[in-house]
């Protein structure tokens, strides 16, 4: 325990170091600013020289909603300040990549931060996934690319034996995408896999939650390399992908106990995610509403002490595996 308690407050202790322009609550004077308006808290970005805000949209959500809430909470999310946007070309087929294409890029494709993602185990895949993602999402250039959903080690080997990662690199040569980078949620020994391989990688997309930390722990097995890395670090699935809802499928509640509100609240366990070296936070929120009350979160968001930090932990503990995070392996 204070091994744990010693390596958690290092950790944590290292997210000074990408705090940029804030609001006063994370110890700035001023908030930045674009023609949009105010935004929310910025942080570095890794090894890209770019600032990112600290909390970004969730395709996949915005692909399962009816188009008119989906429009509604992408202006939420713009007036409330978020500046990052997510999806995948696995997202309904393509259908959140259309939808951003439709309601977002046309008007704000140079305010926003857009991001997607290919599942491809080959190279020929990979393009095609890349040209159909630039077409859907109406754009000539994403900002940052990522290979997705890497599983295990083996699933890492296949994807490099069979040219993803050279595809990878080729696209960000072209200027096709700015960045590229790599997601998983099923165990970090697929990350570990992936950083063996190669060094390309600008971004890792990755599961930080409270009951992460006692089984098959991101927290502590990858955030760390990520950050000696210099790697940017996105944050995902804060409330276990409704995990925390007693859900046991992708983005939906369930019948398990439940974390939130039994344990925690919503707000504890997202500030639990803001208080480590996190550049951004993708949240996926089922309507605008929600997407408000995140917003919210972030712009009251202040640091989060060890003990604070600790106890939440505890609280939870006996949750953690695979119940809660139905995801991981």
């Amino acid at each position: 325990m204070i091994d744990r308690r010693g390596f958690l407050r290092t950790l944590a202790g290292l997210t000074t170091g990408i705090l940029l322009s804030s609001s006063s609550s994370e110890g700035q004077d001023s908030a930045s600013s674009d023609r949009l308006g105010t935004l929310l808290p910025l942080r570095k970005f890794g090894r890209t020289n770019e600032s990112v805000t600290m909390l970004g949209v969730g395709g996949w959500h915005i692909g399962d909603m009816s188009e008119k809430e989906a429009q509604k909470t992408l202006e939420v999310a713009l007036e409330g300040g978020v500046r990052f946007f997510d999806s995948a070309e696995s997202y309904q087929s393509g259908g959140s990549e259309k939808r951003l294409g439709k309601l977002l890029i046309p008007k704000y494709r140079d305010d926003v931060f857009i991001m997607s993602k290919t599942t491809a185990r080959d190279a020929n895949t990979a393009r095609e996934h890349l040209e159909g993602t630039l077409r859907r999402l109406n754009t000539d250039q994403i900002d940052l690319w990522q290979v997705h959903a890497v599983r295990n080690p083996e699933d890492v080997d296949g994807r490099v034996n069979l040219g993803v990662f050279d595809v990878m690199a080729e696209a960000k040569a072209s200027g096709k995408t700015r960045f590229i980078g790599f997601t998983g949620h099923t165990s970090p020994s697929a990350h570990e896999r992936v950083m063996h391989h190669s060094d390309i990688f600008d971004a890792c997309q990755l599961p930080v939650n409270l009951v992460d930390i006692n089984y098959e722990s991101f927290i502590e097995k990858t955030i760390p390399k990520l950050i000696e890395r210099n790697i940017g670090v996105i944050g995902m699935k804060s409330l276990a992908n409704g995990g925390f809802f007693g859900g046991t499928r992708h983005g939906k509640h369930g019948p398990n106990p439940r974390v939130v509100p039994n344990r925690v609240s919503i707000s504890e366990a997202i500030r639990f995610v803001w208080s480590f070296p996190v550049s951004t936070l993708v949240t996926g929120p089922d309507n605008a509403e929600q997407m408000k009350e995140k917003i919210d979160l972030a712009k009251k968001f202040s640091g989060m002490k060890e003990d604070e930090r600790q106890a939440l932990i505890d609280k939870v503990a006996d949750m953690a595996g695979t119940t809660v995070e139905f995801y991981k392996a």
